[in-house]
């Protein structure tokens, strides 16, 4: 069998927009590190540990988006637009509710939210403000998230590259002139954020009302489809499960750090950022992938998907490798532009190292996981062996080692960076099944 004519352009095209779009999401973190750098290490700190918190709703929202995605994708490879855009309304409804249940937390309790990550009152003070003033934001950051999954479910994934850029440099500029033309530091970061997101939820409307198809429709979030829903539960559900379950470990994961060091929480928030960089070709073939495969199978085209998926997961690991060896080049002038304290450059550089080989998991087990598997509509796996890996194996073994056995915090880093390498096999055994590879649409939904 052959990949389809075209194949290599068509991933190229589809994966470089959200590579740019990943680099400038990670650049723009760099970025509000560099700053707060600026202001000081407790600030740093105090932004990564308040961020963990909102990045469960992240999570929450990734599950959401790929969720339209394997929907989407599959509807607009049968050619029903209706459908797509129903679904978006069905989306819609559920993220306003979790968006504003995670804004009314961040606005009433933003203190008892905080001291879950640490015991430090200065870190807790600053969080908690970083908080209350962020939450006006989830909200229009939710809607815009779905939106622009429905719209990159049909492979426009440079017009969503285009709104995220925009809202990012923004952010950027939002940043920079509070922190340093009104000294507001990490309250200043987080207005940036809210303002920044509420003007990418203004873009989308207009996107919106410009495009011939995929559109936000305020009535479907209030109408019942129960064919659509009833389906938009049993995938979108177990995704949204399992992005927000995996999200909560790694929240977990800085709990622990927070709760032995400072030092590790500082370096940890440089490091994250790094991370993701460093996985940002490997995420871009993920994402491409979910749109390639689902449309290929809502297309009735099993067979040439499944060819298709192991060509995608060699690209994926190639560039998990070409991220690793970056990681490692480039170690020395990310410590140098550091300003740690010396334990802190200390553990730095140590997690820098660990990440350098940590990343090659990832860059395998997130396009299988939440491309391959997610573009035949199969979120329940990827729900079993995450909530295993993470919460039976990660976490636990985590919290024994960094409080009862009182580990040295370096090897404690790297008893949690085992994750993505205990899943593997059972992740490999699945892909080679092909199981996963299925057409989910339905003959007889309204166009």
């Amino acid at each position: 069998m052959k990949v389809d004519k075209g194949f290599y352009k068509r991933v190229a095209i589809l994966t470089f927009p959200i590579v740019i779009q990943n680099v400038l999401d990670s650049a723009v973190n760099m970025a509000d590190v560099l700053m707060l750098n600026q202001v000081g290490q407790s600030s740093i700190s105090a932004v990564s540990l308040a961020t963990q918190i909102t990045s469960l709703f992240f999570w929450f929202l990734f599950g959401a988006g790929t969720g339209m995605t394997m929907m989407g994708s599959q509807y607009w490879g049968k050619g029903n637009i209706g459908a797509i855009n129903r679904s978006l309304g069905i989306a819609n409804k559920y993220t306003l509710f979790f968006s504003g249940l995670s804004a009314l937390l961040c606005l009433i309790c933003p203190t008892l939210l905080m001291r879950i990550y640490t015991p430090d009152p200065e870190l807790i003070k600053m969080g908690a403000l970083y908080l209350r003033l962020f939450a006006p934001g989830i909200i229009a950051w939710g809607l815009s998230y779905t939106f622009l999954a429905a719209v990159r479910s049909a492979g426009r994934v440079t017009i969503c590259t285009i709104t995220e850029t925009i809202t990012l440099i923004l952010n950027v500029g939002l940043n920079a002139f509070f922190i340093f033309g009104l000294n507001m530091g990490a309250g200043g970061v987080a207005i940036a954020t809210a303002l920044a997101r509420i003007i990418e939820l203004l873009i989308c409307i207009f996107i919106s009302l410009r495009s011939p198809d995929i559109k936000l429709i305020p009535k479907y979030i209030f109408q019942t489809d129960r064919v659509l829903e009833r389906d938009f539960k049993g995938m979108c559900f177990p995704a949204i499960a399992n992005d927000f379950i995996w999200g909560l470990a790694f929240s977990m994961f800085s709990v622990i750090l927070g709760h032995r060091s400072s030092d590790a929480v500082a370096a940890n928030a440089i490091v994250t950022v790094v991370r993701n960089l460093g996985c940002v070709f490997s995420y871009g073939i993920a994402g491409a992938t979910g749109i390639i495969l689902g449309q290929l199978l809502g297309a009735g085209k099993v067979e040439q998907a499944i060819y298709e998926s192991r060509i995608l997961l060699l690209l994926a690991t190639l560039a998990g490798a070409f991220g690793g060896l970056l990681i490692f080049l480039f170690t020395p002038l990310i410590s140098a532009g550091a300003n740690l304290t010396e334990t802190a450059h200390d553990y730095l550089l140590f997690m820098l190292h660990v990440n350098a080989f940590y990343i090659m998991g990832t860059s395998i087990n997130t396009p299988l996981i939440a491309g391959i598997f997610r573009a035949g509509g199969n979120s329940r796996f990827g729900l079993k062996v995450d909530t295993i890996s993470m919460w039976c194996w990660a976490v636990p073994a985590g919290f024994i080692a960094a409080f009862v056995l009182k580990l040295d915090i370096k090897l404690v880093y790297l008893v949690l960076c085992t994750d993505e390498f205990v899943k593997m096999p059972t992740v490999f055994k699945y892909f080679f099944s092909n199981k996963w590879a299925k057409n989910i649409t339905r003959d007889n939904l309204e166009e």
